[in-house]
């Protein structure tokens, strides 16, 4: 495999704006997710970008940086849009999608995201970590993966994804981490589809793929990243970062 690692970025988020210019310990957020990318060392690293302010902060620190239309519907749409310039000639099969607010990401993570695609028969590879408690079980922000691993394995396929706690009874859950590993193939039909009806019902957007047939399977981590949606958590980070700084 040969990946290229594509971080999604705009301003207008609704819960923190300017989320990606976010100061953590000296650095704007996207850049801590530029140095995570780069430590995971699977590949090069690019930021598809919705805004100017978020090019010229890439820029300014050596990175590299794509411009999209900011009225994209998604983050995925957005490094589709970027594969464009970054890899005209398509010589990397392997695109890690990264989310732009994962300041406190083990690198380890995205290492581990592309193992599943080892097996040709998955389309897309992403990450679990065990849900800890019924508080976090019945969260609806945090997703859950219906997955089950069997014994000494660390990868399994996932059958479904739900804000709800699933599955029912006994053994362990699953708390999806929504960060992706796409064949290059398979990130150009997903974005050709329309959105699908349990997609638009769970507001997930990887029910689409599951739904059009395609095969997803997930790697599992003992300890997963926070994302950085509100205030209290950009204020979490930058308390944890500040210790491991």
């Amino acid at each position: 495999m040969n990946p290229l690692v594509v971080i999604p970025a705009r301003m207008a988020s609704t819960r923190l704006p300017n989320k990606p210019l976010a100061d953590i310990c000296g650095k704007p957020m996207i850049v801590h997710m530029i140095d995570r990318g780069r430590e995971a060392d699977i590949g090069p690293v690019a930021v598809a970008c919705g805004d100017k302010e978020i090019a010229d902060a890439v820029h300014d620190y050596g990175g590299r940086a794509v411009l999209t239309d900011p009225a994209l519907p998604s983050g995925s749409d957005r490094v589709h849009a970027a594969l464009a310039e970054l890899d005209p000639d398509r010589r990397h099969d392997v695109v890690v999608n990264l989310q732009g607010d994962f300041p406190t990401l083990d690198p380890e993570g995205l290492r581990l995201v592309v193992t599943p695609l080892a097996d040709p028969a998955i389309d897309i590879g992403t990450l679990v970590v065990p849900i800890r408690d019924e508080i976090e079980a019945t969260t609806v922000s945090f997703v859950k993966a219906a997955c089950a691993f069997k014994e000494g394995e660390t990868i399994a396929p996932a059958l479904y994804f739900s804000r709800q706690a699933i599955p029912w009874g006994l053994g362990p859950r699953w708390h999806h981490v929504g960060i992706y590993a796409y064949r290059r193939a398979a990130l150009d039909r997903f974005v050709s589809l329309p959105p699908s009806p349990l997609e638009q019902r769970e507001s997930l957007e990887q029910l689409r793929a599951l739904e059009n047939g395609m095969r997803i399977a997930c790697a599992r981590m003992e300890h997963g990243p926070f994302g950085v949606d509100t205030a209290e958590d950009l204020e979490r980070a930058r308390a944890l970062m500040a210790v491991s700084a």
